[in-house]
């Protein structure tokens, strides 16, 4: 049986790295934090305050999804952004059993914890640039959310609550 492929996405400071590294300990998967995968010049554009674009996000995304096709049926996680439909359908091509995880958080409360990150490449006043592409997944998705003010145990209960009831 596949082990399920799972992309934790939200906006910067909704928390998807502490998410997806506690989600992936309570599958016995690996965990890829997905910042880890941009290259040097996203991170330096970032750093200077300014938003990516899609040309600068493509490389990043290939880079996912490609770990997430290396992953393949022995399952993973990763912390990834995927704040565009057109985003996620690229990690989706990468593998039938990949699904998406939103964390849904205010503008403020966003802002706040990454105002909070002072050693982080991504500056605080970008999360606005982050909510104004934010394309909340549709239906048709294989994706679910939680909240961020949830504590992380009750985020990865509500996951594996929506894995168990995930056909194969």
């Amino acid at each position: 049986m596949a082990l399920p492929l799972i992309v934790v996405g939200g906006v910067a400071g909704c928390g998807k790295t502490t998410l997806a590294a506690a989600l992936a300990t309570a599958l016995g998967v690996p965990f890829r934090d997905g910042d880890d995968l941009h290259p040097p010049a996203n991170k330096a554009k970032m750093a200077t305050g300014q938003p990516l674009d899609d040309d600068d996000r493509a490389p990043w995304l290939a880079a996912c999804a490609a770990q997430l096709a290396t992953w393949g049926t022995g399952g993973g996680v990763i912390s990834a952004s995927a704040l565009k439909r057109a985003y996620r359908n690229g990690l989706y091509a990468a593998h039938a059993n990949v699904h998406y995880v939103l964390i849904r958080i205010t503008p403020e409360l966003a802002t706040a914890r990454a105002q909070a990150r002072p050693d982080h490449f991504w500056p605080a006043h970008l999360t606005a640039s982050q909510f104004a592409i934010l394309e909340e997944p549709g239906a048709d998705e294989p994706a679910w959310h939680v909240e961020a003010e949830w504590p992380t145990a009750r985020q990865v209960a509500a996951i594996l609550a929506q894995l168990r009831q995930t056909p194969a």
